[in-house]
């Protein structure tokens, strides 16, 4: 099981906006702005590193709830920076306070709730998963 990790542990992750990352590469006919999806795949990013330095050599933690307002557009060559911030815990299940800001203002806000498991065990749950398919 993960050492104990402290409220208020912290992660980040920073990215660039390019054209990969806006709605018009989804869909030509939406807008060239950043992508929600991509927020959220940047936000999960943030709270995978707040919590991945207290995980035992062969776990990682795994997102399990999403809750996010994308609250501003912001367009190609945008710096966009997500904070993840550690909140509460319920034995495995970690609930950390997101934020994505452009250059300008925030973009994005809201919860993430994460688990530690054993890659090993998860692998191999997959891998029966798929079996059975």
């Amino acid at each position: 099981m993960a050492k104990p990790i402290p409220i208020g542990a912290r992660g980040e992750a920073e990215e660039t906006v390019e054209f990969k990352h806006t709605m018009t590469a989804h869909h030509p006919d939406l807008p060239p702005v950043y992508s929600t999806p991509d927020m959220i795949r940047l936000i999960e990013t943030a709270a995978f590193h707040a919590l991945h330095p207290c995980c035992e050599r062969g776990e990682i933690t795994v997102g399990t709830a999403i809750n996010i307002e994308h609250r501003a557009a912001s367009g190609i060559g945008a710096q966009i920076k997500a904070e993840a911030v550690l909140e509460a815990f319920d034995g495995r299940f970690y609930t950390l306070r997101v934020t994505a800001r452009d250059d300008v203002q925030e973009i994005g806000r809201g919860t993430v709730g994460r688990a530690v498991v054993n890659l090993s065990k998860f692998a191999e749950k997959m891998k029966n998963r798929e079996a059975r398919s």
